[in-house]
């Protein structure tokens, strides 16, 4: 028994001592701190080479960024009163300062930013406008008899009524008729009470020919928009937070070693985010008249949004792609999480429009990004973009029926060469490697059919192995050393991070995987690549950024719209299915101000809801107001208790009240990426 113990004590001893961190000699022998470097000569070149892979020549782009300028500040910065930046084109001023990209930057990406830091207010054809590089978002404006019809009224209420206002003073101030809304993301939405009041909303119980003619604005969105718009970030939004500082470097500089466009637009605005519910939803495509200006709707179901819809400005010939069309590659599999996208569905819905307007379109415009002119252009940017999505979608899954998984499929696929030097249709923001892993995960899942990757070990686990069998771990980083030097980036920073998550206090380790990490940020082509790249290398200098990232600030305003049936899954979430292991009950719930019934059965703390019902034998009932079901999931026990009416055994519902901690909603968003 002695020498087993002994020898589990040698074994142990020997794991550590393998784990152990670099030591300081080995620091100082591979020349490693924890500063910000330039691109490396490898680096360079290989951004250098970029300028002969593509047509630098062709600017039709930047042209069509900057045609049709009626205004632009010399300087835009938006700041609340408390002084927070909301939003900052003079951050990205340093691009006036290069002729050609810097060594740091991808020549391609760069070239984005700068048609992303044309800002403004814009004329696209006669009566239609948009502020755009005030947001993330453009803010459109249709002219009518009387009035303004607004497209996406942007993330922020600060940049909304900043564009406005710029619209207003260009243009003229009138009222506003409508607020057409494309579809279920924040950005699209969230500046609405910078454009309109609450007071000011149309009656959603009138047909929408009375909300046109009552004087008051309605707000027109596509089918299920408020169910996707309020729940699409509700079950894994605390996971999604997270996520979101490394793809929008939220934490990051602007600058030619920080962050610079992905895409969409040059970074997400950091204002107040508000919410008014819809008062009209398109069901069918459809077609209305506000204010003398003739609105067809194609709705687009599970395309970059799972509610979405194109406008057909029949007036003026110019077609609205909401996101479908972008100037960029979009994301079939979003970096910060969702669900994943169609590329097959996609393609459908721009080969419909196609049809549809194709002979007769003279204008397409989005809400991110710039329009494009003339039908036979039209006619290519369609097509050119439906093509993308089809052939990502239908090259994976030929791959996948020769037997390649999604890692092999991501270095394998490319686009065809004619495809691959689109300028609006490079990978700005997705990126062909992360959407073909994107359609294999919707046809296959997560698993490739290895069995050894059927169960494997957590990552911390398989790293201190993975130390265990490398033996001395600073002859490892000398190699991993030699490597960086030969510009081996990838696999540097795959074999130091195994260090890293064996033993996250080995300094050297993580300040190699950093360096590794910042030149494929350096190199990247795609805006949120970039952004997670040099995101991970500064938590790996610096530690866990989490509380220094510039989010937007919720209003609380789309709480109030969440639906009861989506409030109870998340109570169902939130609920801490541990401590209520042996526990056995059921709830009656009545939301008294939806009408709405639903009866609980919690099962070994797990919670089953049946929808429009209620247990005859339940051990406790509760009635209230569908707002102090979101009391609930904040833990405001006693404001839950003075709203409610309770029946039954009391201490059954306290249960639940009590065990709303399976997560932390306010902690927990702080979680380690790039470490254990």
């Amino acid at each position: 028994m002695l020498k087993r113990t002994i020898s589990v004590l040698l074994c142990i001893i020997l794991v550590l001592s393998l784990c152990s961190c670099g030591s300081a000699d080995i620091k100082s022998e591979l020349d490693l701190n924890a500063e910000v470097k330039d691109a490396t000569d490898i680096t360079a070149q290989v951004n250098s080479a970029v300028y002969s892979m593509l047509d630098f020549s062709d600017t039709s782009e930047y042209e069509n960024a900057t045609k049709g300028l009626i205004e632009a500040p010399d300087s835009l910065e938006i700041v609340r009163e408390d002084g927070r930046v909301v939003w900052s084109q003079d951050a990205y001023s340093f691009i006036d300062d290069y002729e050609k990209a810097p060594s740091t930057a991808n020549p391609s990406l760069w070239e984005n930013t700068k048609n992303n830091h044309a800002y403004g207010l814009f004329k696209v054809v006669d009566s239609i406008y948009q502020v755009r590089g005030y947001d993330l978002t453009n803010l459109t404006v249709v002219e009518g008899d009387t009035g303004y019809i607004v497209f996406d009224p942007v993330m922020s209420v600060e940049c909304a009524q900043a564009s406005l206002e710029l619209i207003y003073k260009n243009l003229g101030e009138k009222p506003i008729k409508a607020i057409i809304i494309s579809h279920s993301h924040v950005d699209h939405f969230g500046g609405i009470k910078g454009v309109m009041s609450e007071e000011e909303r149309a009656d959603s119980s009138l047909k929408i020919a009375e909300q046109i003619s009552s004087g008051k604005i309605p707000i027109i969105v596509p089918d299920a928009f408020e169910e996707h718009a309020v729940s699409e970030n509700l079950y894994a939004g605390v996971a999604m937070r997270r996520r979101a500082n490394y793809q929008y470097g939220t934490f990051l500089k602007e600058g030619v070693n920080g962050t610079l466009a992905m895409g969409i637009g040059m970074a997400q605005s950091a204002g107040l985010s508000s919410y008014i519910s819809p008062t009209y939803e398109i069901k069918t495509n459809e077609t209305l008249t506000i204010d003398g200006v003739e609105l067809e709707f194609q709705l687009t179901p599970g395309t970059e949004a799972p509610s979405e819809m194109n406008t057909w400005v029949a007036n003026y010939n110019a077609l609205w792609l909401a996101e479908n069309c972008t100037g960029t590659l979009h994301n079939l599999y979003t970096l910060r999480g969702a669900q994943v996208r169609d590329g097959e569905v996609w393609a459908k819905y721009i080969t419909e429009a196609i049809t549809k307007y194709g002979d007769k379109v003279e204008v397409v415009f989005q809400s991110h990004n710039w329009p494009h002119w003339g039908n036979d252009n039209i006619a290519e940017y369609l097509t050119n973009t439906a093509a993308v999505y089809k052939y990502i979608n239908d090259q994976t899954l030929a791959y996948v029926n020769k037997g390649y998984t999604s890692d092999e499929i991501a270095h394998m696929i490319e686009l065809p060469e004619k495809l691959n030097k689109v300028w609006y249709t490079r990978q700005y923001y997705g990126t062909v490697a992360h959407n073909a892993k994107a359609v294999y995960q919707k046809y296959m899942g997560f698993y490739d059919a290895n069995p050894v990757n059927l169960n494997k070990l957590p990552v911390s686990e398989s790293a201190k192995k993975w130390v265990e069998y490398l033996g001395d771990t600073d002859e490892v980083l000398r190699k991993a050393k030699e490597d960086f030097e030969k510009g081996e980036y990838q696999w540097v920073a795959e074999i130091t991070n195994v260090l890293v998550f064996a033993d996250p206090e080995n300094e050297v380790a993580r300040l190699l995987c950093a360096d590794a990490l910042e030149q494929l940020g350096y190199q990247s082509e795609s805006g949120t690549w970039r952004n997670v790249y040099l995101s991970a290398a500064l938590e790996l200098r610096l530690g866990n950024q989490a509380e220094h990232s510039k989010d937007a600030v919720a209003s609380g305003d789309s709480q109030r719209s969440i639906s009861a049936s989506s409030m109870l899954q998340y109570i169902a979430i939130l609920l801490n299915r541990e401590n209520l292991e042996g526990e056995n009950f059921k709830v009656n719930i009545t939301v008294t101000d939806t009408k709405e019934k639903f009866a609980l059965n919690i099962t070994d703390g797990v919670m089953l809801i049946y929808d429009d019902t209620v247990f005859d034998d339940a051990d406790v009932s509760v009635k209230c107001p569908k707002l102090v079901l979101a009391g609930i999931s904040s833990k405001n026990k006693e404001a839950v208790k003075e709203n409610a009416v309770i029946e039954g055994d009391e201490t059954k519902f306290d249960l639940i009240l009590d065990n709303m901690d399976s997560f932390d909603t306010s902690t927990d968003v702080y979680f380690n990426i790039i470490e254990p």
